[in-house]
């Protein structure tokens, strides 16, 4: 494999355990929240799908979804969903980042920052949701 599929790989599994993350959240989130969890899973379903699409087209297997994650804080409410959310929306980042670091073509590139400003888009609204100010970065994709 190579640096760019190895990179592919890297972001159709961070969007695997976004999605897991999102469903997960489903059940503590109400209101523009909740509409909000509905929207971004699909999007990350989608973009997963393109990526796992990009790696078969690039000769690498796709990847599958594991068997379960971890989400690195209790979620037992709208707040800590609102957490949970963002973490998943800035490891979702930092795997679009290194593919666009790491891509060997102008479509992979372009699948790479689309992704990290949809990543930087939710991350906002997640912020917002988390009172966290300032609720933009200057470098998505980074700690």
């Amino acid at each position: 494999m190579s640096e760019t599929t190895d990179a592919l790989g890297t972001a159709v599994d961070a969007e695997h355990a976004a999605v897991y993350t999102y469903g997960v959240l489903t059940a503590f989130t109400t209101g523009a929240q909740r509409d909000a969890v509905a929207t971004y899973i699909a999007e990350h379903r989608a973009r997963r799908d393109e990526l796992n699409q990009a790696l078969v087209a690039a000769g690498a297997p796709a990847r599958t979804t594991a068997p379960g994650y971890i989400i690195p804080l209790a979620v037992t409410n709208s707040a800590t969903a609102a957490r949970a959310a963002l973490d998943a929306e800035q490891d979702t980042a930092q795997a679009y980042r290194s593919l666009a670091e790491h891509a060997d073509t102008e479509k992979i590139r372009r699948l790479a920052v689309d992704g990290l400003t949809e990543c930087a888009l939710r991350a906002a609204f997640w912020r917002e949701a988390a009172g966290i100010r300032p609720v933009t970065t200057a470098l998505p994709g980074t700690r």
